[in-house]
């Protein structure tokens, strides 16, 4: 993915987020992840069926960052099956972490292949998919 396409990618979805706003979350389970360097405060809110991630949706306050990688990563997940969910999480991980992992699982969130080289967003990028590992996990 060449940087023009990386940056239009994470500039989109910064701009104009996806399944932003928690209007409507009975039922739902909830988490806020904010960061301690900067003004990420963002709320997650995660609906399981039968094993499958059937919404994703997040509101709150954060950089361009964790904007996109949030709204990127709703879409990525959202209906997957918590196996699947996690699989792609971990890969992303191991992505910001400069370890091997599968792109083809990341579509448009190997946008982010390069953060690593900006140590200090490496929290910006990752703390979304922190939030939703929590809700996965019982926390």
């Amino acid at each position: 993915m060449d940087e023009h396409l990386k940056r239009s990618i994470m500039i989109e979805h910064y701009q104009n987020p996806l399944n932003k706003g928690l209007d409507d979350t009975l039922g739902y389970k909830k988490v806020n992840m904010n960061s301690k360097t900067c003004i990420d405060n963002l709320d997650f809110a995660l609906k399981i069926e039968d094993g499958i991630i059937k919404d994703i949706k997040f509101d709150g306050e954060a950089c361009a960052i964790s904007t996109s990688s949030a709204s990127i990563m709703t879409e990525l997940l959202k209906g997957k099956k918590i196996e699947e969910a996690e699989e792609i999480i971990n890969n992303y991980e191991n992505m910001i972490e400069e370890r091997p992992y599968n792109k083809d699982l990341l579509e448009e969130a190997n946008c982010y292949d390069e953060i690593y080289k900006q140590p200090n967003r490496k929290k910006c990028a990752l703390l979304p998919y922190e939030g939703i590992k929590k809700i996965l996990k019982g926390e």
